[in-house]
């Protein structure tokens, strides 16, 4: 498959043609059978990026990325070899070719390695709209950047320094094949708009941030909101103070609730489950959520970020439930882990594609701290305190304490602590906020009780 056929611009953006890549492709493949290998599957790809950041409206750093890489992974019997090289030269993939068959013929046997089944594999590849360059000089690159800073320091005169605003635009392309006779790949494009700024007033200084990413950049948020977020945020958390240790309802905002949908999906991912280092060990058709709750998978979204038709082993993607009325579906299984597990792969080699968290009811913002009376509303996360085999969850936060349903000041040098198994249990009410920023969209997130730790 190539997507970009149709797309008579692409060949702008990259180093080599689609075409290279395939013979690449079926290059790596014949010398590993040559080589005495069983099977071998390879990916190799090509991409370029620009990044242009601004500080104080002078030019901080331009960067420009061309990036390009080789993985081949080999199977001698049950034994596996993988090497990788960034040289396309073929003198230099004869020699990682050579080396992955080196390092197989030397590993233990492992009867779970190998290939993804053929049956699973795609044999159609939809169109997922999943390509958008844009060409951006960087001249203009660097303008929109004053722009975006420009706005957050027109916020408010209590907006006294900034850490930059940055503009990014990216684009790749990639060919996966193995010896099954599966072959294909697609280009895709990434951008992003960031601002970070800091507030002062009297002796103290506030920093907050905000970011936009997206396959095309006309779905990107406009640069001026870009950086007016960015300001709101920071002067928002100006005054902050310590609270007393308590307990109490925590509202996690949109942009940091799919932390805890990312947890639950490490949690129930294949390498966890088989090697039995996770808090939700045997959880199908189990209840995890409340049963108004609803998550799927939606890998054929289309700009999607986390969109594609197969995963890392060419494996077919397919619309599923995870989890329906509360109680788990189904897990994230690659070829390897579902074999160790005694199961079917999932298509998930690779990661998670489109988490989709709804609800029964989903609530305005305004709705939740109204629902949540008074409580947490946490803005920041900070630190790693996550436990994914005992679910432990303890971590460093900033946010606003909530009282009768409204804002009433923001809050600092907090520790939020809970588990995550009560902490899913206690999702009581999901937000209709939704931000895009990667594979995992979900609303804020209100849970029941968590424990507060301050002075």
């Amino acid at each position: 498959m190539n997507n970009s056929d149709h797309l008579p611009d692409v060949q702008q953006s990259f180093t080599y043609p689609y075409e290279t890549l395939q013979q690449i492709a079926n290059d790596v493949l014949a010398l590993a059978r040559k080589g005495g290998a069983d099977a071998c599957e390879m990916h190799v790809s090509d991409g370029s990026g620009q990044n242009v950041t601004v500080r104080q409206g002078e030019v901080e750093t331009i960067e420009y990325t061309r990036d390009k890489g080789l993985s081949v992974t080999v199977h001698i019997g049950h034994k596996r070899g993988n090497a990788s090289s960034s040289d396309f030269s073929p003198k230099a993939i004869r020699e990682t070719v050579s080396a992955a068959l080196s390092i197989a013929r030397y590993t233990a046997d492992d009867i779970y390695a190998g290939l993804a089944d053929k049956e699973l594999l795609a044999t159609s590849f939809p169109d997922l709209d999943l390509y958008h360059p844009w060409p951006l000089s960087v001249e203009e690159a660097i303008a929109l950047a004053r722009q975006c800073e420009a706005a957050a320091l027109a916020t408010d005169k209590r907006i006294t320094n900034s850490e930059g605003a940055s503009v990014s635009t990216g684009v790749s392309r990639f060919v996966y094949a193995n010896s099954h006779g599966f072959s294909a790949g697609y280009p895709l494009s990434r951008h992003s708009i960031s601002c970070a700024v800091i507030a002062g007033e009297q002796d103290k200084m506030q920093r907050d941030y905000w970011y936009s990413v997206a396959r095309a950049a006309s779905d990107l948020d406009t640069i001026e909101e870009s950086g007016k977020k960015a300001g709101q945020r920071a002067l928002a958390r100006l005054g902050a103070r310590k609270i007393a240790t308590c307990e109490v309802p925590v509202l996690f905002e949109s942009p940091l609730s799919s932390s805890l949908l990312g947890y639950f999906t490490q949690a129930i991912s294949g390498g966890g489950l088989y090697r039995k280092s996770s808090f939700l060990l045997d959880s199908i058709g189990k209840q995890v959520f409340p049963s108004t709750l609803q998550i799927s998978e939606l890998p054929h979204l289309p700009k999607g970020l986390a969109s594609c038709a197969f995963d890392d082993e060419g494996v077919a993607t397919h619309p599923r439930k995870i989890v329906e009325n509360g109680i788990v579906q189904g897990y994230f299984l690659s070829s390897y882990t579902a074999r160790k597990l005694g199961m079917r792969s999932t298509g998930n080699a690779g990661g998670s594609h489109n988490l989709i968290l709804e609800n029964d009811v989903s609530l305005p913002f305004a709705a939740l701290l109204k629902k949540m009376d008074t409580g947490l509303l946490v803005t920041e996360l900070l630190g790693h305190g996550v436990n994914i085999v005992t679910g432990d969850y303890s971590q460093g936060a900033a946010g606003f304490w909530v009282e009768n349903g409204e804002i009433s000041h923001p809050v600092e040098e907090i520790t939020i602590a809970g588990n995550l198994k009560e902490m899913l249990s206690g999702i009581v009410a999901v937000g209709d906020d939704i931000i895009v920023r990667g594979s995992r969209r979900c609303g804020s997130l209100l849970l029941e009780r968590m424990t507060v730790a301050g002075h």
